[in-house]
């Protein structure tokens, strides 16, 4: 709201300076919070929820860095704005506190209450246009054949197994009729249509995590695809946004499977992906399709950063090498999916993951780093990398 009274926390070991700018940024009408150390700083900010946080490294109990990143793996304060005032002019500090996830570095100085003064709406703007919830990884192609429903769940469940601590939940957006539900051996009723049919008001992030089914050898919760053609050309683009929005309340990864979904239903929640994964063939067409399909996510203002694109060997081996479809795509290929013979068709029809099918297999090796550098990449774009 614009008459919202906006709240700064100062943490900072030396009384005159937290009491000054305390002064100065009431003045500028700014609720304010103080701290006299790192401890007491990370409690008031989980408790109190401030707006943007200023601190002095100087802190005797912890290290800055460390309280930075407290503060970005907490998901209460992942983007939280964070102001480094310093009493002290250090390139390597300021370069350790940037990297680790601070917004802006300042050295104490006449000037730097009128700097301060100036930033803090920037901050607080940029904070507002940052997306919220889990992080949105979704998968995309151009043509059909490409393994991109089983990329995506393999990759999902590596992320699930690698990182126990986090919670994952696919979503087969594939219409009309899904795909991964086959892949996992899932048989129950509960699916996209039928869930994107309710009251809206019943569609929430507690919804999902009481009813959405665990496949607890994939590590994930699954939403599974449209299981009828038929009912599937009934679902109405507006019921697709709410579903989203709750799951990335309820996880802390939501993966989407689009196939070769692009589509009006589709567009709106690839615009909003933290990472949009785009797989492509070693086949001619494959790859000039996904150039098609490249150029216009290009003209509807996809970030190229938020790109991981994939040259899937898994689904076949002649075709053009990866430097080929590089120079055709003018967009890079992250990963190149080693190529398995049958054993990627094998390991779909016995409903198991090829990481724990073959996990010797380089494919295994391939998908587990796919699933690291993806979360990765998510996680810095979101903090602003």
């Amino acid at each position: 709201m614009e008459n919202e009274v906006l709240s700064v926390l100062i943490i900072d070991q030396d009384a005159a300076s937290r009491n000054y700018l305390s002064v100065m940024l009431r003045k500028a009408g700014y609720a304010v919070l103080t701290a006299a150390s790192a401890r007491e700083g990370l409690i008031s900010v989980w408790k109190d929820l401030p707006s943007l946080a200023i601190f002095d490294p100087a802190l005797s109990d912890m290290p800055a860095t460390e309280m930075v990143r407290r503060l970005r793996q907490d998901r209460r304060t992942e983007n939280l704005p964070l102001v480094v005032l310093s009493s002290q002019e250090n390139v390597d500090e300021m370069s350790a506190l940037l990297s680790a996830g601070c917004n802006e570095y300042l050295v104490k100085s006449s000037q730097a209450v009128t700097k301060l003064l100036e930033l803090i709406p920037r901050l607080l703007h940029q904070q507002r246009d940052v997306k919220k919830g889990g992080m949105l990884i979704v998968f995309l192609s151009a043509k059909g054949g490409t393994g991109t429903s089983s990329l995506c769940a393999n990759v999902a469940m590596c992320l699930g197994k690698n990182k126990p601590e986090t919670s994952v939940a696919v979503v087969d957006m594939v219409l009309p009729i899904g795909s991964i539900a086959h892949i996992v051996g899932y048989r129950e009723r509960l699916n996209l249509i039928s869930v994107a049919m309710q009251n809206p008001d019943q569609i929430t992030a507690r919804y999902f995590k009481e009813n959405l089914p665990k496949i607890n050898e994939w590590y994930f919760r699954l939403l599974a695809g449209s299981p009828d053609p038929d009912v599937a050309n009934q679902l109405a683009g507006d019921r697709l946004k709410p579903v989203v929005a709750a799951l990335q309340e309820a996880f802390d990864f939501v993966f989407v499977d689009l196939g070769r979904s692009l589509s009006r239903l589709s567009l709106p929640v690839i615009l909003h992906a933290d990472v949009l994964a785009l797989v492509l063939s070693t086949e001619v067409a494959s790859v000039t399709l996904t150039q098609t399909v490249w150029s216009y996510l290009q003209a509807q203002g996809v970030d190229p950063r938020r790109v991981y694109a994939i040259l899937n060997r898994a689904v076949g081996l002649e075709g053009l090498t990866k430097a080929e479809a590089e120079q055709m795509l003018n967009l890079p290929i992250q990963y190149a999916m080693p190529y398995m013979g049958g054993n990627f068709s094998l390991a779909n029809n016995r409903h198991e993951p090829v990481a724990v099918k073959f996990p010797l297999d380089a494919a295994a090796l391939t998908l587990n780093q796919m699933a690291d550098q993806i979360a990765d990449l998510a996680q810095r774009l979101r903090h602003g990398g």
